[in-house]
């Protein structure tokens, strides 16, 4: 199963990029995710591993993921190690000052026929909403810290003149 959300955030890609490569900051963002954890000596980029867990409906599912793609400002993408078969993506894009921000998620369960059909469109609803909530949530929390930082500018700039 796939699934693909996106938004529009008022903050560069840089500003978004440094917030989600940085593995510290996914559980104030990511929806349903109730671990994340890096795996081994390295914390970010390309190879860098993580355990994680995600909430569908009463069960935490996920495993072993690692970072197959670290491309900065631009593309982030994982595939799963062991657990659950997962792939995921980050697109950064800028958009006129603004950045289209896009997550994609593809998933396959275990087990084949109508049995693991079902299981598969049975997640998808629970997974989809996490990934808008994931989305809404980066995009409120990367705005404010673009707002911060903007406050933070004009006072100094205001303190250096007087």
């Amino acid at each position: 199963m796939r699934l693909n959300e996106s938004t529009i955030v008022s903050a560069s890609p840089k500003l978004i990029w440094d917030y989600i490569a940085d593995p510290g900051n996914t559980l104030h963002y990511m929806s349903g995710v109730t671990r994340w954890e890096v795996v081994g000596e390295q914390r970010s980029g390309l190879g860098a591993r993580y355990r994680m867990l995600i909430q569908v409906g009463s069960a935490e599912v996920g495993g072993l993921i690692e970072i197959v793609e670290f491309s900065e400002e631009r593309d982030m993408a994982w595939s799963s190690v062991t657990g659950v078969d997962q792939r995921g993506r980050w697109r950064l894009r800028e958009a006129g000052g603004r950045t289209r921000v896009e997550l994609r998620f593809a998933y396959g369960v275990a087990g084949s026929g109508i049995i693991g059909y079902l299981a598969e469109h049975v997640a998808a609803r629970s997974l989809r909403s996490h990934l808008r909530r994931s989305l809404q949530q980066l995009k409120r929390q990367v705005e404010h810290e673009k707002l911060r930082r903007d406050a933070a500018a004009r006072q100094a700039s205001r303190a250096a003149t007087a």
